[in-house]
């Protein structure tokens, strides 16, 4: 290769760094939003988990008359929702979903149960596509920002299918966010919301909230408040879900270029140290050139 064609190599390689680079700092602006969107949830989402757990334990016997707390006789089919992101350029973050969600439809469907698939994000939706598994419901174009909205439209089809039937079961697989660095694959049954679950939330009220807790007079009754609070809760649910799954994807996006950019910068090196040895090479020919036309001459 000569020094020229080395030369135009590390042009190339240079204006992807500069790509890169700006990937990575958009990423982690928007990674700094993403955080603060999680912790703005985290109050109301508390709040809603412990009016739920108070009715609840309110209600008593009468909790078992809402549908989406029921349990199905049997679960003859699973709902599994993959939630990815719009783009790529983010290492391992939609694939990981993707075979996760796979593999526990291969699970599923060798116990002799039906899966039905519903996809968050482009890249999920386009995988199942091309493995012909069409999703039952298809939801894109928002996962860098998601709205509360898109929770509730997703979090209604989901809860219709399964107070219809269609579903006996619905699982969400999603990228929990643990830190820039790390993003764990997540699996949570998210309907039925069995009474079981419920007991369990209020057995885990802190002491402190036990000692102060107020006297709640309900109107209507708990039963009615539960059931309006219920899809409160699912869509709450699917919103984090959301939100974590957008930390992760910026997180990972960001050292997804990160690691893109030094890869680029040792290339660099390389290339410059070829294209010095290549310029040393020709300096040493031009040198053994002149000193053999001398020698010719003497």
């Amino acid at each position: 290769m000569s020094q020229r064609d080395v030369k135009q190599r590390i042009d190339s390689v240079k204006n992807i760094r500069k790509i890169t680079s700006a990937m990575q700092m958009v990423a982690a602006a928007r990674l700094r939003r993403a955080e603060q969107r999680i912790a703005a949830l985290r109050p109301y989402a508390g709040a809603i988990r412990r009016m739920t757990r108070q009715a609840a334990e309110a209600a008593g016997g009468e909790v078992g008359g809402n549908p989406i707390l029921q349990e199905h006789e049997q679960e003859r089919t699973v709902a599994i929702l993959l939630v990815t992101g719009d783009r790529g350029l983010a290492g391992a973050f939609n694939s990981q979903i993707i075979r996760a969600g796979l593999r526990a439809a291969e699970e599923y469907e060798a116990a002799g149960q039906g899966v039905v698939f519903y996809g968050v994000g482009r890249r999920g939706v386009s995988s199942l596509v091309f493995r012909k598994l069409e999703p039952a419901g298809a939801y894109t174009g928002f996962t860098d920002r998601p709205a509360y909205a898109d929770a509730r439209r997703i979090a209604e089809d989901l809860m219709s299918a399964y107070v219809d039937g269609a579903v006996d079961r619905v699982e969400v697989f999603y990228n929990g966010y643990v830190s820039p660095l790390v993003q764990e694959v997540r699996e949570e049954v998210l309907l039925p919301l069995q009474k079981a679950t419920i007991d369990e939330a209020i057995a885990e009220v802190a002491d402190e909230e036990v000692l102060h807790h107020a006297l709640v007079e309900y109107e209507p009754d708990p039963a009615v408040i539960l059931q309006r609070l219920i899809p409160d809760y699912i869509e709450i649910s699917l919103f984090r879900a959301l939100l974590e799954s957008t930390a992760s994807e910026h997180g990972a996006r960001m050292t997804a270029m990160q690691s893109a950019s030094d890869n680029a910068g040792e290339v660099i090196e390389d290339l410059t140290l070829e294209m010095n040895r290549a310029r040393q090479a020709e300096i040493t020919q031009e040198i053994m050139e002149v000193v053999a036309g001398a020698e010719s001459l003497s």
